[in-house]
């Protein structure tokens, strides 16, 4: 890989891919290659084999995907699993039936089971059930996992699985109907700040514990991934460490400068208890976070106020 290898990004407009295409800007590389949802449907299948034909990417990285929160997953399960499928499908095959040798997956923590070990070990996927307020969504990446493994298997495809913990930071979605905690959080403090420090409203205990990772470290990580050889086929990344939702929300809070009081709806679910990532498989290969919470929570949140006019709710 140089800086004139072509290097497709699929969801570069998202979250994940625009921190990706940055990333790779800021190394140098020169030939990335990226299509908006407007001009490339990757549910259709044959769509994608006329833009690998046209454009003779030599990479892919696979950042696009149906994401959503809690909310979104409950009244959504068709289009998360279905779509998701039908996007990482084409991609991955598309990437095989064309010989290209290099192609990052991108996933998500919630494809562990929810009950299992603490810190969650790459060994853990498919030893217990799933967590149903996200299984959808887990399911179909669980099946792009296994078909990265595939084709690693069979075909010796130099093909990575990553799946990064809850992530955050600048273009994340900040529409209180169907982001993550994170973002929802920063939305609601700001939002009642401006209203007067009236009350905020959030959902569960606060008592389950949660790791985040900025999403400029994930763009690091697939970066490294692309410029090392990898001995896995699948590999956690986050930061290793985890905090309640209850400490999130004093943290965000803090930062935005609400004043208010914070009112839990214990009738809301929590979710899974507890998800911290064992990263010490991607840290033996060299890579590691460098953003802590506080500062990649703040930095975001002036993200946020730079581009509040501009902010797109997005609607399932």
């Amino acid at each position: 890989m140089n800086i004139d290898t072509r290097i497709y990004i699929a969801g570069h407009n998202g979250m994940v891919g625009s921190a990706i295409k940055r990333k790779l800007e800021s190394e140098g590389y020169t030939r990335l290659i990226t299509s908006s949802s407007q001009d490339l449907d990757l549910r259709n299948q044959q769509d994608v084999r006329n833009f690998f034909d046209e454009t003779k990417p030599e990479i892919v990285i696979d950042a696009a995907a149906r994401v959503g929160g809690i909310l979104a997953n409950r009244d959504y399960p068709w289009q998360f699993l279905y779509e998701n499928l039908e996007i990482q499908n084409n991609l991955i095959s598309a990437a095989h039936e064309n010989d290209i040798q290099k192609l990052i997956f991108l996933g998500s923590s919630c494809i562990y089971p929810k009950f299992a070990d603490q810190p969650l070990k790459e060994y853990s996927l498919l030893t217990g059930s799933l967590e149903p307020t996200n299984e959808w969504y887990a399911i179909a990446k669980i099946a792009g996992v296994k078909m990265v493994e595939a084709l690693r298997k069979q075909y010796d495809r130099d093909y990575v699985s990553l799946m990064p913990t809850n992530l955050y930071g600048p273009n994340d979605n900040f529409d209180l109907e169907t982001s993550h905690v994170l973002p929802a959080m920063i939305r609601k403090f700001h939002d009642a700040k401006e209203a007067g420090h009236i009350p905020v409203g959030l959902w569960g205990t606060g008592s389950p514990k949660r790791e985040f990772l900025h999403v400029d470290d994930v763009a690091a990580a697939v970066l490294f991934s692309l410029t090392h050889d990898m001995q896995y086929d699948l590999y956690n990344v986050g930061t290793g460490k985890d905090i309640t939702i209850k400490e999130l929300a004093l943290t965000v809070q803090s930062i935005v400068g609400h004043n208010g009081e914070i009112e839990w709806d214990t009738s809301k679910p929590d979710g899974t208890p507890r998800k911290l990532m064992d990263v010490s498989r991607l840290k033996d290969a060299g890579w590691t976070y460098s953003i802590d919470l506080e500062d990649g929570v703040r930095s975001t949140y002036e993200w946020f106020l730079d581009n509040i006019e501009d902010i797109k709710e997005v609607k399932l």
